[in-house]
């Protein structure tokens, strides 16, 4: 039997201190991507990064970007973060006039394309159209704020996202992002998630190393036995 690819830990620095930034990304560098939530005070009710601050961690991170975009108007601004050298570019769905096409701009620039879904938005939408995304991000929490706490009801509609994506053969990762911790990231994976996003579990830990590599495992784990 194949097994499944090794499950991607991306920390969201959104729970680093910003005022040890540099530090900060230098302690998840066994992790696959570092996860930068860029939130405009429009989309969501808060404000973070922006392009100039995105530069500046593209520049001293030990591992890739993957950007988050909670902004209105990605048309206008995703391209400035794929331009920066971001890995992966996710912007949402309910704030994108033409998803497909941004999408194929992003990929033109050489990021991965991201799309994201709010725990209330379907998901059916995008089932002919996976293969113009590299990414889809199921939000298990409602965007905007860290340390919220997982919304199990999210599951389904990632359960019918992965089925989908299999039974066209999609190579789609699969993104949750929102209250992912040892207790709730087997959930997520055993739902089909293979690509998680976790912020205080893994800078409220310790030994932020031992949680990336736990989390990773768990989730191992978790997609194995589904």
């Amino acid at each position: 039997m194949e097994l499944p690819p090794a499950p991607r830990i991306n920390p969201s620095i959104l729970a680093a201190d910003f005022v040890n930034m540099q530090a900060d990304l230098a302690r998840i560098a066994t992790a696959d991507f570092a996860h930068v939530d860029v939130m405009d005070n429009h989309f969501v009710p808060n404000l973070s990064f922006g392009t100039q601050m995105v530069e500046r961690i593209q520049a001293t991170s030990p591992i890739p970007l993957d950007v988050h975009l909670m902004i209105t108007d990605p048309e206008r601004w995703a391209p400035d973060y794929a331009e920066l050298g971001a890995a992966s570019v996710t912007f949402h769905l309910e704030a994108a006039a033409d998803p497909v096409s941004l999408a194929r701009r992003l990929r033109d620039i050489g990021s991965r394309a991201g799309v994201a879904v709010k725990p209330a938005t379907p998901v059916e939408g995008l089932y002919q159209v996976l293969d113009e995304f590299d990414q889809i991000l199921v939000m298990t929490v409602e965007p905007g704020f860290g340390g919220q706490g997982f919304m199990p009801e999210t599951m389904p509609k990632l359960r019918a996202l992965a089925e989908e994506a299999k039974r066209r053969g999609s190579q789609v990762w699969l993104q949750v992002d929102g209250g992912i911790s040892d207790r709730t990231i087997g959930m997520a994976a055993e739902a089909g998630a293979d690509t998680f996003v976790a912020g205080s579990a893994i800078y409220g830990a310790d030994d932020v190393e031992a949680a990336v590599s736990r989390l990773r495992d768990l989730a191992r784990a978790a997609s194995l036995e589904s």
